[in-house]
């Protein structure tokens, strides 16, 4: 969903006062289906952008047509600039235009819809599975994140009891379908997954934040702690190039098809947190792979084999 084209939907209704989705796709040169859902996302977001059935119907934007943003109320400016924000993460150009957007709503409304605009970034990359839903704590951050409120949480990681935290939040990342929240607890940098949240509420107390902070380059440090993490240990195999693109599901964007070995075999670089895990991961495709290193891998897989078979034999 692209920021330019949402802000440029809202434009339309506000010059033209009501239009129907064929009329908007012609006007933006997209398909209808597309029209229809950047109208949808826009209602669904808190902008009062309603539908209006019947002869002469179409979609409207309540209070009629209007030249600029100043007709918004403050929930519904930080609600649009949460919805096309996180563009400017990635997208020069739509960071740009945010910043005039900004300066083209009332001034009362500029320092929240600034801060909505930086609250979210959106990663496209993969770590493990998609969580499929939107957490339901997340529009309880999203709020703290902008009204620059600290946040009390119950947090529960998943190897550990829950916590309690006060957390200094800074901004929300999306990563396929998995929110994260980075912050502060103490002054000490942190990152949350949101759906690990117990429990959440904004508090009266004022975040701390560094004036400075560019959550984008937050975000790039974390992901490549992360990975430093989840590459800690890592083994080349030999396995039947069937199962590579299956290899590659498993153990994600961490599984490299790095060269065939003839017609029905290739070579994989495969990386894990743990050389134990690498052995668990692979233990289930025994009969297609073959370990070139670590010799202490093949050990483990080994030991992994020999306890399979005392503890089902007979």
């Amino acid at each position: 969903m692209r920021a330019d084209r949402l802000v440029a939907t809202l434009l339309t209704l506000q010059a033209r006062g009501r239009v129907t989705a064929a009329q908007l796709a012609e006007e933006l040169e997209v398909s209808v289906a597309t029209a229809r859902r950047d109208l949808e996302a826009l209602s669904s977001a808190g902008i009062p952008v309603y539908p209006q059935a019947g002869r002469g119907g179409g979609w409207q934007l309540l209070g009629g047509a209007r030249t600029d943003l100043s007709g918004l109320t403050a929930p519904e400016a930080r609600a649009l600039f949460l919805l096309v924000g996180p563009a400017a993460s990635v997208d020069p150009d739509a960071k740009a235009a945010l910043r005039k957007l900004v300066r083209a709503l009332p001034e009362n409304f500029r320092t929240d819809a600034a801060a909505a605009a930086d609250a979210v970034v959106i990663d496209p990359g993969e770590w493990g599975r998609d969580a499929g839903e939107r957490p339901e704590l997340l529009p309880v951050l999203e709020a703290a994140v902008v009204q620059r409120r600290r946040v009390r949480a119950r947090y529960a990681a998943w190897n550990r009891d829950p916590v309690d935290r006060l957390i200094d939040p800074w901004g929300t990342v999306r990563k396929r379908d998995r929110w994260y929240l980075l912050g502060a607890v103490d002054g000490a940098e942190r990152t949350y997954r949101v759906d690990r949240m117990l429990e959440a509420s904004v508090t009266d107390e004022p975040a701390e934040r560094p004036d400075d902070l560019d959550l984008a380059e937050v975000w790039e440090r974390v992901t490549a702690e992360v990975e430093e993490h989840r590459a800690a240990a890592s083994a080349t195999v030999t396995v039947d190039s069937g199962i590579v693109p299956l290899l590659q599901t498993q153990f994600g964007q961490r599984a490299v098809h790095e060269a065939s070995v003839d017609a029905m075999r290739s070579r994989v670089r495969i990386t894990a947190p743990t050389e134990q895990l690498l052995a668990r991961g692979l233990a289930g495709w025994a009969e297609y792979v073959e370990v070139e290193e670590p010799a202490s891998l093949r050990a483990e897989l080994l030991r992994l084999g020999r306890a399979l078979v005392e503890r089902n034999d007979g």
